[in-house]
């Protein structure tokens, strides 16, 4: 399904910047002498946002509101960049066309795409800073930003061979073509986009598990800010930094709501309430609750034999130590052990990602 509304986000998106820059051209009388000065802005603005807006709602399918909401930031980026680009290879192609200049227009039309598809590479791989967690690892942001540059460019020339091989393959060519070459020509370079944007975009397989219910803020922890407390029994819930580390936080040590572990692509991670022993420390919980054994691209939460019944798998209490295969959006719910018949039992909650399609819902 992702292919299929990549390639569409880019045929559409290409005809209706196309449409755009025929209607100042053609309705308006804009600048009718220099026609890829307003031609090509039309298209990179109209590719990029329509590249970075797919991208976002495919991201969160499910949450309309908030892709609006943090699309703003991207879809400034796009315009911004597609008009700048736009503009640079609208002035080149016009300066090359010049009689005394007299390139050759397939080279022209070549660099003109070039620039176009560049330009929509950059916003992509800038704006997806602004709505994705897995961004805020350094190495992972910058592999993104380069796979979407080079790819768009290499797709966008593609695209303009291909489109100057079938002009150029036509001996005489026909009237019908030759009145709708300009959208045949940018649809290519459209679906060409997409379909590199289809590999480049997909899901990172990198495992996580986001906190939510019972690790709200509950006030200062004096224990990080007072030598002589270290060492005593911790009560806020944190991970072994050895092991574990935030997506997006790679200082902090405590468990936040919203804030997602990443979790290695091998071992087992031990959860519990043992300070020296549990990868992450829950207070409240039994010493050992369970396990996340990680596998390559799989894991599986393994309950301890004696308290596998305060663990909850979407909303239903386990009935047996039996290993659960963990999917995508899976939440895991674990209540803490009542010490007395006062206390009232609390839980802790986790989502357990294995590809980041929605990290900022």
């Amino acid at each position: 399904m992702r292919f299929y509304l990549y390639i569409l986000a880019g045929i559409t998106s290409a005809l209706i910047g196309w449409n755009i820059g025929q209607f100042f051209l053609t309705d308006i009388g804009l600048l009718t002498s220099f026609p890829e000065i307003i031609l090509f802005p039309c298209i990179a603005i109209s590719l990029a946002f329509g590249m970075v807006m797919n991208e976002i709602f495919i991201s969160n399918p499910t949450r309309i509101k908030i892709n609006f909401r943090i699309a703003k930031t991207p879809l400034l980026i796009a315009i911004g960049l597609g008009i700048l680009a736009g503009l640079i290879a609208g002035l080149i192609s016009q300066i090359l066309f010049l009689p005394f200049i007299s390139v050759p227009t397939p080279i022209v039309r070549t660099l003109g795409w070039l620039l176009i598809g560049c330009s929509v590479g950059i916003a992509e791989g800038l704006s997806w800073r602004w709505h994705s967690l897995e961004a805020g690892e350094p190495k992972r942001f910058k592999q993104r930003f380069l796979t979407s540059v080079i790819g768009a460019s290499a797709a966008s020339l593609v695209a303009a061979v291909i489109f100057e091989f079938i002009r150029t393959s036509l001996s005489e060519i026909p009237a019908a073509f030759k009145s709708a070459e300009d959208p045949l020509g940018f649809s290519l370079l459209g679906l060409l986009l997409g379909l590199v944007f289809s590999f480049t975009n997909s899901p990172s397989y990198m495992a996580a598990l986001r906190a939510g219910t019972g690790f709200e803020f509950t006030g200062f922890n004096y224990q990080d800010a007072i030598p002589q407390l270290e060492g005593v029994h911790k009560s806020n819930p944190y991970i072994d930094k050895s092991l574990l580390t935030f997506v997006n936080d790679d200082e902090n040590e405590e468990i936040e709501e919203g804030l997602s572990i990443q979790l290695p692509s091998n071992g087992i991670i031990k959860i519990g309430s043992a300070e020296k022993e549990a990868h992450i420390y829950i207070p409240g919980l039994p010493l050992h609750v369970a396990d996340i054994v990680l596998k390559k691209r799989e894991a599986f939460l393994t309950p301890d034999f004696n308290f596998f019944n305060t663990i909850e798998v979407n909303g239903e209490r386990l009935v047996s130590r039996r290993n659960v295969r963990l999917r995508h959006n899976y939440v895991l719910t674990f209540h803490t052990v009542k010490m007395d018949g006062k206390n009232e039992e609390k839980m802790y909650r986790f989502v357990y990602y294995n590809r980041f399609l929605d990290p900022q819902s």
